[in-house]
């Protein structure tokens, strides 16, 4: 404590390292961080790299265009991701990006096909007695449209007869018109399977919710970092998100949560269910006839997040790790092959049954320890410090950190039992960001004296304690130049050093948008028409609901119904001056009506339509005399896709 006070006293006469913040290389702290990280791994070790080659039997080229010409993928953006790790990228990432960058189409076991490395997830192609059946079909169209087509190419032409959707998350169903289509639905048969709850599970996440994720989802992903060794070189669950519209087929078949054994296309399906644990609803399945375990996204070759950056539900760890020992019991010793919805399969049941024992083991580390630890009294933030890690993890490169961490895991399992607060009473009622900046930077003695904190900080290699001060001055004034310029090459020496791809990701396009502004770099979007006609109508309601700002209301409000004759849905808006509630069904005290198809009612949410235009045309009926749609539609907020994040 005394020489924190010395040091803190002589800030003044302290000299700087750098006469301005570095930008674009690791400083002496970052890389001594990073081989010390090297020295305590297997990092030689070859086995990931032998079974991520395994079975390769061809790749795409050329980059992989979307119908407007726009690059879907670029098979060549990580080339870069060669030889040993530079000093600006922590070097167990570096080695799991070389090995997500390994792309194509490879066999797993004859009969089933694997294509990885064009998009975030891998897309698993089965052949069945009459044609394909397709699980997880990517994030966008055009990937799994490409990958398609070079199966086909390759092992020969077979329609796709089934698809799959293991979870409800977007990378997994996004590009399902690349596969199918319209017609394929209407007189081929194709089933679209998913677990139960999936289409209300991913409307929670990607259209109630969906503004401030896809926001999130810029940070998380680091879609406006260029691929390259000073800014992405993955995600540590995949390499990048592909880039084009995401679109939402609803299922024709959910299978039940007691799970249940199917045959598709002559192939034998036996689902386990696995919903609450990586998504709210996901399952898992079994293929006898190949000896083969599909893990979907429970288990794969990295920890998993238990709260996504991105924003999302909690995950329950104590059920996600006793749907593993479920799968383990179950299949582990009657399986030659497990593979999943990422990255590369495991082989040979020994090493099938190990890598199940220690992913069941690490979230069951998690829950425990972190529990073992509140019960005594620790805090959310106190326990992640001293978390640790289980004995495994320093020799299975397929349980660390790459994606979630022990770190902000533990945090999220405290925050499931506990919520936010940590029980410290100061914590509980705080000041908002912005004003009790300004009462820090105050404290310090102004400005220059807390820029003087942070340097020093910088200086010495700490750059946890220096991003906070930096922060305080940037959102105690926002034009703060040089605080922005240290703050961002603070956070650059964080990402430099994280072995998460999500945590370097973060600070990344966070140091990005502190130099260059806050600029649109969105790459996907889930509020676009392929997913807004095809969710329930109430569902749809109850998202424009979180857009309802009571200020903007005007008079007293009422009962208004919304009739979509195609579809046949009726939902009844009550409206009043505090809030807009929606619900199945007509009301029999409605003042108004409107009648109108789902795709024109959908064109005047995008805007590509005005409610004069559609009535004008015909194509909407309104009876309103009230003026209660009209009220409706001005209380509605406007849609900020691109809210400050890094400045206040």
């Amino acid at each position: 404590m005394k020489a924190a006070i010395i040091s803190l006293l002589a800030l003044s006469a302290a000299t700087n390292a750098y006469a301005n913040p570095p930008e674009g290389e690791a400083t002496t702290a970052t890389k001594q961080a990073n081989a010390e990280f090297a020295a305590r791994l297997p990092i030689s070790d070859q086995t990931d790299f032998e079974n991520a080659n395994r079975g390769f039997l061809a790749k795409i080229e050329k980059p992989i265009l979307n119908a407007d010409g726009s690059v879907a993928w670029d098979p060549n953006q990580f080339e870069f991701v060669k030889g040993s790790a530079p000093d600006t990228v922590n070097p167990s990432l570096w080695r799991q990006g070389k090995l997500n960058s390994i792309h194509g189409l490879f066999e797993v076991v004859p009969g089933i096909y694997q294509i990885r490395g064009y998009d975030l997830a891998q897309m698993t192609l089965i052949t069945g007695e009459t044609g394909w059946i397709v699980v997880d079909p990517l994030t966008t169209p055009a990937p799994a449209r490409a990958g398609l087509a070079l199966a086909n190419k390759v092992l020969g032409e077979r329609l796709v007869k089934a698809v799959l959707f293991t979870h409800s998350h977007g990378d997994h169903y996004g590009g399902a018109n690349g596969v199918v289509s319209k017609q394929d639905l209407a007189t081929n048969g194709v089933q679209i399977i998913a677990p139960h709850g999936f289409v209300r599970e991913s409307i929670g996440e990607s259209v109630v919710a969906g503004t401030a994720m896809n926001r999130r989802v810029q940070y998380q992903f680091g879609t406006s970092l260029p691929a390259g060794d000073t800014s992405l070189v993955g995600v540590g669950l995949g390499q990048a998100l592909s880039r084009g519209a995401v679109a939402l087929i609803p299922p024709t078949r959910s299978i039940s949560k007691d799970g249940e054994t199917l045959t598709i296309d002559g192939i034998v399906f036996e689902f386990m269910d696995a919903s609450e644990t990586e998504a709210p609803a996901e399952f898992v399945f079994y293929l006898p006839q190949f000896k083969a375990l599909h893990s979907a996204e429970v288990a794969t070759r990295t920890f998993h997040n238990v709260l996504t950056p991105r924003g999302a539900l909690i995950r329950d760890t104590l059920k996600w790790s006793k749907v593993i020992d479920a799968m383990y019991a179950e299949y582990g010793a009657k399986s030659d092959v497990l593979l999943a919805s990422h990255h590369w399969p495991t082989w040979g049941r020994d090493n099938v049954e190990a890598t199940l024992r220690n992913q069941r083991g690490l979230y069951r580390y998690v829950h425990d320890q972190t529990m073992r630890q509140a019960n005594q009294g620790a805090t959310m933030h106190e326990i992640a410090e001293n978390i640790g890690e289980p004995d495994f993890a320093k020799t299975d490169f397929g349980v660390r950190d790459y994606y979630g961490t022990l770190n902000h895991n533990s945090k999220a399992v405290y925050q499931r039992y506990f919520g936010w607060w940590d029980n410290v009473p100061a914590n509980y009622h705080q000041l908002p960001p912005a004003e009790a900046s300004v009462k820090y930077v105050a404290a310090m003695g102004g400005a220059d004296k807390a820029l003087a904190v942070g340097e020093e900080a910088f200086n010495q290699g700490d750059y946890r304690w220096a991003a906070t001060v930096f922060n305080h001055v940037v959102f105690a004034d926002a034009e703060n130049e040089m605080a922005r310029k240290w703050l961002a090459s603070t956070y650059e020496q964080l990402g430099f050093q994280a072995e998460a791809g999500t945590w370097r990701n973060i600070y990344l396009v966070g140091a990005k948008e502190l130099r260059e502004g806050n600029a649109d770099t969105a790459t996907i979007s889930t509020g676009n028409a392929g997913v807004l006609n095809n969710i329930p109508a109430v569902d749809l309601f109850d998202s424009l609901a979180t857009r309802f700002n009571p200020a903007k209301m005007q008079g007293d409000g009422g009962i208004i119904q919304f009739n979509f004759p195609e579809r046949k849905e009726v939902v009844s808006v009550d409206l009043n001056r505090s809030y807009m509630f929606p619900r199945a069904g007509p009301d029999a005290k409605a003042s108004g009506q409107v009648t109108v198809s789902r795709t024109d009612f959908t064109k005047l949410l995008t805007r590509e339509a005005t409610a004069s235009s559609l009535v004008q045309s015909g194509a909407m009926q309104l009876e309103d005399k009230t003026g209660l749609m009209k009220s409706l539609f001005e209380a509605l907020d406007p849609v900020n896709l691109q809210f400050n994040i890094v400045t206040p």
